[in-house]
């Protein structure tokens, strides 16, 4: 059963327009900018790994960003400003879950 209020916003490295978002390390930035913001708060080395709640990623060969809604409820102007960016860029943007793909046996 799908949940009506997903925890998870996907960014998409596609633009409205169907072009493929550049720079080509987008995704990594963002991620990187919002590496202090996690669970506990920003700790000594917090900047050397990726917040929990801001993960990029590579979807059906797409890179894209999964921003998590505990974002929004630790810091309201962080998930802004990832939420912002996505619009300004005009970037696609899904809400759900992600789901790993079954691991395929040999």
């Amino acid at each position: 059963m799908a949940s009506s209020n997903p925890k998870e916003v996907f960014i998409q490295g596609i633009t409205q327009d169907g072009r493929a978002f550049r720079p080509s390390d987008w995704a990594e930035r963002l991620a990187g900018v919002m590496s202090p913001f996690r669970p506990g708060g920003a700790q000594p080395g917090s900047h050397l790994s990726y917040s929990p709640w801001c993960v990029p990623t590579v979807i059906d060969g797409v890179k894209c960003v999964i921003a998590n809604r505990d974002l929004r409820d630790h810091d309201p102007m962080a998930w802004d400003f990832v939420i912002n960016f996505a619009k300004d860029n005009n970037l696609h943007v899904s809400e759900g879950s992600f789901v790993p793909p079954p691991k395929q046996e040999k």
